[in-house]
C-alpha cells in the first residue's frame, strides 16, 4: 500500500509541472492533464482515507496543526481548480461548460490554481523528511546549502512571473510566453516548486524542534531568510538591468531617422496592436 501512495505522490508531482505549463501544452492537454490530476487527487485521498478518521483523536501539537491546516487549504485549492476549470471546458468535459459563470470561473481558475501549486511545494515540503531519513547528516548540511541558493532563485522566478498578483486577485488575466522554449518552463515550474517544498520542509522541521533542548531552529530559519534575500536581490538587480537596457534603447532610438511614410506605418501599428492580443476562458492570452 505504501508503494502505491508514493506512485501516485509522484505522479501527481509530474503532472503538476506541465498543468502549470499552459504556453507550452494548449489549452486541450492542459484540460486533459487537469482531468487526470482531478483523479490522481480523488485516488490519493482513497487510499489516505484513514487519515480522516484520526482528524478529532490524539494531542494537537502544533506540526500537526500546521500538516492539517496545509492539507484542508490544498483540498480546497484543488477543489476550486477543477470546478472553476471544468466550468470552462471546451475539450474534455464540454457539456459542463459554463457550471458556473465562464467569467467567475476564470477568475477563480487563476487565483486557486496558484495557490494549489503553492500549497503542493509546502505539502511536499513537509514529507521530505521521509525520503532523506537514511542520508548522513554532514551531506543534509550540504544539500542545504545548495538547495538554498536554488530556492532562492526559485523564489526570484516566483516575484518576476507575477503570481504574487494572481493569487491576490489583483490580476484577472495571466500574460505567458509563448516563446519560451517549453524545456525552460517547466524547470522554471521546478525550481519555484523546490522554494515552496523548501520552505514547507524547514518550517515543519522548526516547529517539530520547538521545545528540544538540541535544536535547529535558528538554522532552518537562517536558510529560508537566506533564500529569501537571495531571491529578492536577484529581482531587483535584474529589474534594474532591464529598466537601464530599456532607458538605453529608448535613447537610442529617439536618435535615429525615421522616413515620414515609415512613422505613419509604425504609428498606425501600434494604436492597432492591442486589438490583435485576445484572451481565453482560462484568462491566459493567445498569441
Amino acid at each position: 500500500m505504501k508503494e502505491i501512495k508514493r506512485i501516485i505522490d509522484i505522479l501527481m508531482t509530474m503532472v503538476l509541472i506541465p498543468l502549470m505549463a499552459y504556453q507550452v501544452t494548449g489549452e486541450a492537454a492542459h484540460e486533459w492533464l487537469g482531468i487526470g490530476m482531478v483523479s490522481l487527487v480523488i485516488v490519493h485521498q482513497v487510499l489516505n482515507r484513514k487519515w480522516y478518521a484520526t482528524l478529532f483523536k490524539g494531542n494537537y501539537m502544533p506540526f500537526r496543526i500546521l500538516s492539517i491546516i496545509i492539507n484542508v487549504l490544498l483540498l480546497i485549492s484543488f477543489a476550486l481548480t477543477a470546478i472553476s476549470g471544468i466550468s470552462m471546458s471546451n475539450h474534455a468535459v464540454p457539456f459542463l461548460y459554463n457550471l458556473i459563470n465562464v467569467n467567475t470561473a476564470r477568475v477563480m481558475h487563476l487565483a486557486f490554481s496558484y495557490w494549489a501549486f503553492i500549497l503542493m511545494g509546502l505539502h511536499i515540503g513537509m514529507h521530505v523528511n521521509v525520503m532523506t531519513a537514511k542520508i548522513p547528516n554532514n551531506i543534509k548540511n550540504v544539500l542545504a546549502i545548495i538547495f538554498t541558493i536554488i530556492s532562492g532563485y526559485g523564489f526570484y522566478l516566483f516575484l518576476k512571473s507575477g503570481i504574487l498578483n494572481y493569487i491576490t486577485f489583483k490580476t484577472h488575466f495571466a500574460f505567458l510566453d509563448y516563446e519560451k522554449a517549453a524545456s525552460l518552463v517547466f524547470l522554471e515550474n521546478i525550481l519555484m516548486i523546490i522554494f515552496f517544498a523548501f520552505v514547507g520542509h524547514n518550517i515543519s522541521n522548526a516547529i517539530r524542534d520547538i521545545g528540544k533542548k538540541d535544536n535547529n531552529i535558528l538554522k532552518r530559519l537562517v536558510y529560508i531568510m537566506a533564500a529569501l534575500i537571495i531571491g529578492f536581490i536577484l529581482n531587483m538587480s535584474i529589474n534594474q538591468n532591464t529598466s537601464d537596457n530599456n532607458s538605453w534603447q529608448s535613447a537610442s532610438l529617439q536618435n535615429i531617422e525615421m522616413p515620414q511614410n515609415e512613422q505613419v506605418i509604425e504609428n498606425n501599428q501600434v494604436e492597432t496592436s492591442g486589438q490583435s492580443d485576445i484572451i481565453n476562458d482560462y484568462g491566459y492570452e493567445i498569441v
